[in-house]
């Protein structure tokens, strides 16, 4: 079971940061602002995309600590969704403070979230250079 959810948490992710992703390359060159606003925007759609990606983890860990079959979160964590989000978002980020830790089979949700968003951070980090590069690009051009 926990591999199953393991593998759905991933393609959820990655299906949801590529349609943005692709959603952001159809929209840049349609609109009409300021480079900067451009990729302002850019960024936040890419931001937005990575915040529900947390989320999804987050959901995930607050669903499992409460049935207590596939592990648990323990030490600084009291159970609420907003510490799961926050353990999440230090995972994601590869942040790990470490006041929070998983038992049991929730260790390799945790791994493999640690892992995907290192993955999309990347992802997003390489994207926002070549949007940045074609919009310049563009630009130059007379």
């Amino acid at each position: 079971m926990i591999l199953f959810l393991n593998c759905l948490l991933v393609v959820l992710v990655v299906v949801i940061h590529y349609e943005v992703l692709h959603q952001i390359s159809i929209l840049m060159p349609k609109l009409r602002s300021a480079h900067r606003f451009r990729i302002i925007f850019c960024v936040a759609a890419a931001l937005f995309a990575h915040a529900v990606e947390v989320w999804l983890y987050a959901l995930a860990y607050y669903v499992l600590h409460i049935k207590q079959t596939w592990g648990q979160l323990t030490g600084g964590f009291d159970g609420s969704l907003s510490d799961s989000v926050y353990f999440s978002i230090t995972t994601y980020t590869t942040l790990g403070f470490g006041d929070i830790a998983p038992t049991g089979p929730m260790r390799y949700i945790v791994g493999m979230e640690a892992l995907i968003g290192l993955v999309l951070i990347a992802w997003t980090a390489s994207f926002l250079y070549y949007e940045i590069q074609r919009q310049w690009q563009h630009e130059d051009e007379p």
